[in-house]
């Protein structure tokens, strides 16, 4: 068993880490399955309550997750943070933002044709695209925090959540998660050392942390499930403050879960670590297997149980990425998931470079 405050499997991660990132991957597939096989088959299947409750925490607690590792690179010089917190994820998300836009060239042409193709792989570079926008984001709150990182701690944090807080409306999708997420990344970053800890202080503490969580699962459930019977508020869990504290709340709650999972052991742990440490394979090829099972299922009718057909989506989103990537691995195809070298702007001692690269 590995400790949980030391090293992985792989030098420069941590299992509890990739176990985390693995509930977080795949409550972030499920959502996306769910949701469009719900609205697919008109109706709402056992996943949906999953969904539910899983909504104010799976977003914060990936970006608290992809802080956690900043304060390795953000003191280095430009060129090595640009190449680690930069163009690692503009590589990605520029080769993967082609792929998907051709997979609905009809749909992003709307009959304009490659003119209209072009514009919208313009407007891509400004505006993120369709699931990709979690890596453009990535990038924008790593330069963002490079350049405030000078600024008092409070400082940076107060402003961060002020801005989660205050409920702003544009048209720039970008500004608006960018508002709504940076402050679970700054607190990523900020919070590191006690984050850690706690993750150590768990594995020593397994009942006082399921009592914990146990009381954290009420309250969670309780406030995403309430209406708030306010306008532009769905929830409790949805309003100002409440969410902040509630979406931090569930980001420690998998830190948590993470460190009794992996104090447990067992193959569902191992299950989950291993979609945890290929979270980005996951992240950048369920799309497109889960776009075709949904659409074989509808209109096949193989499926006619909802819950159950949101779940065959689920699963095959999550398996088709990982089995692609395993047998392309060390191929042409390689490129796909795992940036050239001629693409490095800088490199690093192999010892460190797991540890920097995060995705």
């Amino acid at each position: 068993m590995t400790d949980l405050a030391g090293q992985g499997r792989d030098a420069g991660r941590l299992d509890w880490v990739d176990t985390a990132k693995g509930l977080c991957i795949i409550l972030v597939v499920m959502m996306h399955s769910t949701l469009g096989t719900q609205e697919a088959m008109g109706g709402e299947g056992f996943l949906g309550a999953v969904v539910t409750f899983a909504k104010p925490f799976r977003i914060p607690d990936f970006f608290l997750l992809s802080g956690l590792f900043l304060g390795r690179v953000i003191d280095r010089d430009w060129r090595l943070f640009a190449d680690r917190r930069v163009v690692h994820f503009a590589y990605f998300y520029l080769l993967w933002l082609v792929i998907q836009s051709v997979a609905k060239y009809s749909e992003v042409a709307q009959n304009g044709g490659p003119a209209a193709f072009l514009a919208h792989l313009a407007e891509g570079l400004i505006e993120p695209y369709s699931t990709l926008w979690f890596i453009y984001m990535l990038a924008v709150f790593s330069v963002v925090t490079k350049l405030l990182r000078r600024l008092p701690p409070a400082a940076l944090l107060a402003g961060a959540a002020l801005l989660q807080i205050v409920p702003i409306s544009t048209d720039s999708y970008l500004i608006e998660e960018f508002c709504a997420r940076y402050v679970y990344f700054v607190g990523g970053y900020l919070f590191a050392g006690p984050i850690f800890r706690l993750a150590a202080t768990v594995g020593r503490r397994p009942g006082a942390a399921l009592a914990g969580l146990a009381v954290w699962a009420v309250v969670n459930g309780w406030l995403a499930m309430s209406p708030s019977g306010l306008p532009g508020y769905p929830t409790l869990a949805s309003l100002p403050v409440v969410g902040l504290l509630i979406g931090s709340a569930g980001a420690l709650a998998i830190v948590a879960s993470a460190s009794l999972l992996v104090r447990a052991g067992g193959p569902l742990t191992e299950a989950l670590r291993a979609c945890g440490a290929r979270s980005i394979v996951i992240y950048l090829g369920f799309f497109l297997p889960m776009a075709a099972t949904r659409i074989i299922l509808v209109k096949t009718g193989l499926i006619t149980d909802i819950g159950v057909a949101c779940l065959v989506v689920t699963l095959v989103a999550l398996l088709v990425p990982l089995a692609f990537e395993r047998v392309i691995r060390g191929t042409w195809l390689d490129f796909l998931f795992r940036r050239p070298r001629w693409l490095h702007i800088a490199d690093a001692p192999k010892a460190r470079r797991a540890a920097l690269e995060t995705a």
